[in-house]
């Protein structure tokens, strides 16, 4: 690889040669190998150390690759993993995708492709994409993001049940964190193709060279490290749904390809020259807005069009007010049991403070904030002193409060009195996670990469 690489690699293999020569090969290119010979102590060494990547066979004594990957979404829904497997088991790789695999890698493995491979994933989980593992049914405590029962939700659930028998092209608009992929899992669970596969792409994460070869699949010999054939999302998705989240962040040199899938539901792989047929219903997610990338020339006005044939815009919270109150009280409820909490009422004063807020970050933001609530607050009630006490650790969800006192001039910096906070604000959220960092980070409402840079910042251990 011409670009190094960095991050921490969890490796789980029963096989201690494999290991070993894994181990030096990820050394020398730069990334820092955590060796595990079963799923079991796999598990053991998420919950003590930051881990970018997970690496793991399939075939193993006791819990199985497959198992390991369910339980790494469970517990650590941010960290991407990759499944190793033998060329005789491509159909359990292409199920492991469906089960919320970021990859595969086909042994025997060629260095420079399983590093390819690596480069992928560690560029996904640096971008902290949102958590995507399962079935094809939405995970754990990510169903209500659809939940509601204004009369935008009704609305939007109208039209997605509508969407969903058909084939047309949807594309997904609205602020981040209104639920464009929950959307998405919905119109194929909803259509005839449920019993088909699920595939997302999270197209902003990706640089060109690697978008095009994640979305059509490569030849042996395509390029350096290319020692195998291996699909693409399109072609994996084949009888089922493609979802590519934030559409908007695509290149025009792969719009052109995008087009002509859209258009002829055909591709060639890269390095190949034949064409691969699929039915393929394609559904797209953005933030932006497509049409200001059109005017500019910057998005395609024929792709664009294509797109956009059933446009479904997903509302804010700050438009469905009235939805706080069922959401809140359902995550209270989810969250209380994941943690280990009892459970926990929300006070009239409180239901309001939360009300009274813009959430910026929509649904994703105020689930975030109530389960740091749920961990960090003596219950059983909530009231509005303890969401006062929260919102005033959150940027841009303070509420207004009386201006202090005039400080006398050899008083503490601004500078300083925020890094007290932030320093109070850690050490609180690691003692309520029981130095857990992949929680004290959920907690906090930052990635794990985030967190652990605040805590070299402020010099804790």
């Amino acid at each position: 690889m011409s670009d190094a690489l960095k991050g921490h690699v969890l490796v789980v293999d029963d096989d201690p040669a494999l290991l070993k020569v894994l181990g030096a090969l990820l050394t020398q290119a730069g990334l820092t190998p955590h060796p595990a010979s079963n799923a079991r102590d796999a598990l053991a060494h998420l919950s003590r150390r930051p881990i970018d990547v997970v690496l793991s066979d399939v075939r193993m004594p006791g819990m199985s690759g497959m198992e390991l990957l369910a339980e790494v979404g469970r517990g650590w829904p941010d960290v991407p993993v990759l499944l190793m497997t033998a060329h005789g088991t491509v159909p359990l790789a292409v199920e492991a995708m469906k089960a919320g695999a970021a990859d595969f890698v086909l042994k025997p493995f060629d260095r420079e492709e399983l590093l390819f491979t690596l480069k992928k994933a560690l560029l996904h989980a640096s971008q902290d994409p949102e958590p995507a593992r399962g079935t094809g049914k939405a995970p754990d405590g990510l169903d209500h993001l659809l939940m509601g029962q204004s009369r935008a939700m009704a609305e939007v659930k109208a039209l997605i049940a509508k969407a969903a028998q058909g084939t047309a092209t949807v594309l997904l608009r609205g602020e981040s964190g209104t639920g464009k992929e929950l959307a998405a899992r919905a119109l194929h669970e909803g259509s005839p193709r449920r019993s088909g596969p699920f595939v997302k792409l999270h197209c902003a994460a990706l640089p060109d060279t690697l978008l095009e070869s994640e979305l059509f699949g490569y030849e042996r010999g395509a390029f350096t490290g290319a020692a195998t054939r291996k699909p693409g999302r399109v072609e994996l998705a084949h009888g089922g749904t493609l979802f590519l989240d934030e559409i908007g962040d695509v290149s025009p040199a792969v719009q052109v390809k995008l087009l002509r899938v859209l258009q002829e539901r055909e591709f060639e792989r890269l390095g190949g020259t034949q064409t691969v047929k699929v039915d393929v219903r394609f559904v797209a997610a953005t933030h932006q807005s497509l049409e200001d990338g059109v005017r500019r020339g910057t998005f395609r006005e024929d792709l664009f069009y294509r797109l956009n044939v059933v446009p479904l815009w997903l509302p804010t919270l700050r438009e469905r007010p009235e939805d706080i109150a069922l959401l809140a009280r359902h995550f209270l409820v989810v969250h209380a049991k994941t943690n280990g909490r009892p459970p926990f009422a929300l006070s009239e004063d409180g239901l309001r403070a939360l009300q009274a807020q813009p959430w910026p970050g929509n649904v994703r933001q105020l689930q975030n904030f109530l389960e740091r609530l749920v961990v960090l607050s003596d219950g059983p009630v909530l009231t509005g002193e303890d969401v006062a006490r929260e919102l005033s650790r959150q940027p841009g969800l303070a509420p207004v409060a009386a201006p202090a006192p005039p400080s006398p001039p050899d008083s503490v910096t601004l500078e300083s009195r925020r890094k007290d906070v932030e320093k109070a604000a850690l050490l609180e959220a690691l003692k309520r996670a029981g130095d857990n960092r992949t929680l004290a980070a959920r907690l906090l409402g930052v990635s794990r990469r985030t967190l652990y840079n605040k805590l070299e910042e402020h010099g804790l251990p």
